[in-house]
């Protein structure tokens, strides 16, 4: 069961939730003038899709859009909210949305049935988006944190000839060796979630302290009322074990132009997992930049200047590509 263990602390970015939007950041950091719109939408399989969009001031022109996904037990909002307005204020159109069974949309609270399933939900949703006539003839761009960055990653395998961009933080993409379980455990695993797919079977441990090096901003984790931050459903576990595996046989597939950021102290999810991926990826242009100390939350959870530096470079490698 290490390996589940392990999926619980790789699989999203915190424990026990976000803060309430903006909290993480000072008030002076918030850029003023973006317009924010939020959407619930009814897709082609009944589930109801919560979206959030990020757009330039008025008068600024857009440059790109950029579509995140985010970590397990996640939401688009709250920690995130703060990473959109900076990077809209740079005159990018940003795009979330919460995944079925997750924050806002509709479903089982922290149940995956199929990732492949969850990956498709999100191609349609961002289809919708990605047709409106503002958005249309913009270069598109895949943002994803931690499991976020296995959900992006499907993406692009799905559609590689339709993002210009893949950008990674901390991605879960490969499971470590030495905890994967064998193939008859892991087919047991199988047969089990079958049975009691939406049981709980594995305590869900506390990971704030080995995602947040900054103590003030991991104590804020406690206001997000609609993150998931109980036991891991037994089908999801093995859904995430799958998605890691199907993902780690495709790396040579992987062909966008590709930024990976990752904490080099990151216990959450291996940056040598991200060192691979890089190392695999069929591509001449890729960037990895690892951040010397810093934990798995780079966005939210380190120090105000190491979050700046990493959402700037986020903005430096969009304005290099459009």
């Amino acid at each position: 069961m290490a390996a589940i263990s392990q999926l619980q602390r790789i699989a999203g970015p915190r424990h026990a939730g976000a803060p309430r939007p903006g909290a993480v950041r000072r008030a002076s950091m918030a850029p003023k003038g973006i317009q924010m719109e939020e959407n619930f939408e009814t897709n082609s399989k009944g589930v109801e899709i919560f979206w959030k969009s990020w757009l330039p001031r008025e008068g600024t022109p857009t440059k790109a859009a950029l579509f995140f996904c985010h970590g397990y037990g996640d939401t688009c909002t709250f920690f995130f909210e703060g990473v959109a307005k900076r990077i809209a204020a740079a005159g990018y159109a940003v795009y979330a949305m919460d995944y079925p069974g997750f924050g806002l949309s509709y479903g089982l609270h922290g149940y995956i049935a199929s990732f492949d399933g969850m990956v498709d939900h999100v191609i349609e949703q961002y289809a919708r988006i990605r047709g409106r006539k503002d958005v249309q003839g913009l270069p598109h761009f895949l943002l994803g944190q931690s499991m976020g960055g296995a959900v992006a990653l499907k993406v692009h395998l799905k559609q590689p000839k339709e993002w210009d961009g893949v950008l990674l933080v901390a991605p879960m993409c490969k499971i470590s060796e030495d905890v994967t379980p064998p193939a008859l455990v892991l087919k047991a695993l199988s047969i089990l979630s079958c049975l009691l797919p939406e049981a709980k079977l594995f305590p869900q441990k506390d990971i704030g302290d080995l995602g947040f090096r900054d103590p003030v901003k991991r104590k804020l984790c406690e206001y997000n009322a609609i993150s998931y931050n109980d036991q891991m459903r037994l089908r999801t576990a093995v859904e995430l074990l799958k998605a890691t595996k199907d993902i780690e046989s495709q790396l040579e597939k992987i062909s966008s132009p590709l930024l990976i950021l990752h904490g080099a102290a990151d216990q959450v999810t291996d940056p040598h997992v991200s060192q691979f991926l890089y190392e695999k990826a069929n591509t001449k242009d890729k960037t990895l930049k690892l951040y010397e100390g810093a934990y798995h939350s780079i966005l939210e959870g380190e120090p105000d200047d190491r979050i700046s530096t990493a959402i700037k470079d986020i903005i430096s490698w969009l304005d290099s590509h459009c």
